[in-house]
């Protein structure tokens, strides 16, 4: 038989009401009085009605995540963030890795209070709609969801600048340009227009592109750039993954970081420290797009709005010892 809320009053000796505020976490609750309820109900084996909570509330308390891949290191550590953030309101995370139509219809048999994307192959056509408010995450808003916009091309803009003032000007720049990701083709976008503002030198070398974005594709670029006649004086990674790729390309030769050659990575997390050549990056820091999309999502669930909304940030670039100023500048 299921422990009820009554059964737990009845051995905590507290009243129906105290119990329920206390289970919900209510102020009104005393913390000793609270802890005392919560120890009572966990002896006694006690399992919340979600689905009754939810009638009373109109809340199931869970948020939807929609990310297709967990492969690369920037992604898993920001899935980290977000599920951080969405706890600390006192919500449940459920992950889907499924294609997102597939995971919004999932979502919806679930009646979760809202869903927050990673839309790497942009699938979010203007055609698809939710019952629920929706926030997704990268470079332009191309549907009639929330959105919060990095601002790829400023974060090309500020490393190219950055290598620039250290006296470099022969940069390439190794990342996927694949049509199907408008995040990488901003990437792409921002250190062209980048190298024109700073008339700094362009030619084929100084588009590298890996064709992936896993490290071994950033590996395998390099290789190639480092059997080319030309060797930039400097190099700018499109991810964390494949900056990684690009470091170990480098030390396998001659090459010393940042001696002979500066390197600077897209993707503002932790792990850039602790690469084996601690990595100078540029990007807007993971946490901070975490408690950005949360915010931005609980904003609506709070509004109950639907109006299309866009948060725009701005990246910030640390230095590390992946860049060394040119000889003689």
């Amino acid at each position: 038989m299921a422990i009820t809320i009554k059964d737990i009053a009845k051995a905590a000796g507290v009243s129906y009401s105290t119990v329920s505020k206390a289970l919900n976490d209510s102020p009104l609750v005393q913390p000793k009085t609270k802890e005392k309820i919560h120890q009572v109900a966990r002896e006694m084996g006690y399992e919340p009605n979600f689905a009754a909570k939810q009638l009373v509330t109109k809340q199931s308390k869970t948020i939807g995540l929609i990310w297709p891949t967990l492969d690369r290191a920037a992604h898993s550590t920001l899935v980290t963030e977000l599920n951080a953030e969405i706890q600390r309101r006192g919500f449940s995370m459920i992950l889907s890795v499924n294609p997102v139509q597939a995971s919004l219809d999932l979502f919806k048999r679930f009646h979760v209070d809202g869903v927050l994307i990673f839309d790497e192959e942009n699938n979010l056509s203007s055609d698809v709609t939710a019952p629920f408010p929706v926030v997704s995450y990268g470079a332009g808003p191309q549907n009639s969801f929330s959105f919060v916009d990095l601002h790829y091309q400023e974060a090309m803009f500020q490393a190219v600048e950055y290598l620039k003032e250290l006296g470099h000007r022969d940069i390439s720049f190794i990342g996927d340009f694949s049509p199907l990701n408008l995040r990488q083709q901003e990437k792409y976008r921002g250190f062209e227009r980048a190298m024109q503002h700073f008339n700094l030198p362009v030619h084929k070398q100084s588009f590298i592109n890996s064709a992936g974005l896993e490290w071994y594709d950033g590996y395998q670029a390099t290789k190639r750039m480092l059997r080319s006649s030309f060797l930039p004086s400097a190099v700018i990674g499109a991810s964390y993954d494949i900056s990684a790729g690009i470091v170990r390309a480098i030390r396998e030769t001659s090459l010393v970081i940042p001696k002979d050659m500066s390197i600077i990575g897209y993707d503002n997390i932790p792990q850039m420290a602790t690469l084996e050549v601690p990595l100078t990056s540029v990007g807007v820091p993971v946490q901070a797009v975490a408690e950005q999309m949360t915010s931005l999502l609980f904003e609506q669930l709070e509004t109950g709005s639907t109006e299309q909304l866009t948060r725009t940030m701005n990246s910030v670039l640390i230095e590390r010892h992946s860049c060394a100023r040119v000889n003689g500048r």
